[in-house]
């Protein structure tokens, strides 16, 4: 694998990048309709965004101001490479750096395994959201 690289970004300088992925991923890969994998909230967010040595944008996530991610994805081609685990982690320091207290996800069920390498645990119900079976999952920092 070659080195990627993970930073934090602004919506206003990076929403192509970032539209780009969740897109390919959300939107043509799993069938979420562009108005809710779009939902405004964007602009109140902070991103991240993880580039392939070339400059490519290849995997994002988001985070609202009360903890909250979302938007988690990386293109079909550069999974299982570790680059899910590298956003995370960048996300995760950046949140406690920001004094976070805790971390929270709606993961669908697929990606529990993911995020539980991760530390975040299980709590609530299963639920659906864009057609797919989630669960809430919660990180203590």
């Amino acid at each position: 694998m070659g080195e990627k690289a993970v930073f934090e970004v602004s919506w206003e300088q990076h929403s192509v990048g970032i539209k780009t992925v969740r897109t390919a991923v959300f939107i043509e890969e799993q069938g979420v309709s562009q108005a809710l994998e779009f939902d405004g909230l964007d602009l109140s967010c902070s991103h991240w965004l993880a580039f392939d040595p070339a400059g490519q944008p290849i995997g994002t996530a988001r985070m609202l101001a009360d903890g909250h991610i979302g938007r988690m994805a990386v293109l079909a081609d550069h999974r299982q490479r570790g680059l899910g685990k590298q956003i995370m982690e960048t996300i995760i320091a950046s949140a406690a750096s920001y004094g976070h207290q805790r971390l929270h996800l709606h993961a669908q069920l697929t990606a529990v395994p993911f995020y539980s390498r991760l530390e975040f645990a299980e709590y609530g119900v299963e639920f659906m959201d864009a057609g797919m079976a989630h669960i809430a999952m919660a990180l203590k920092l």
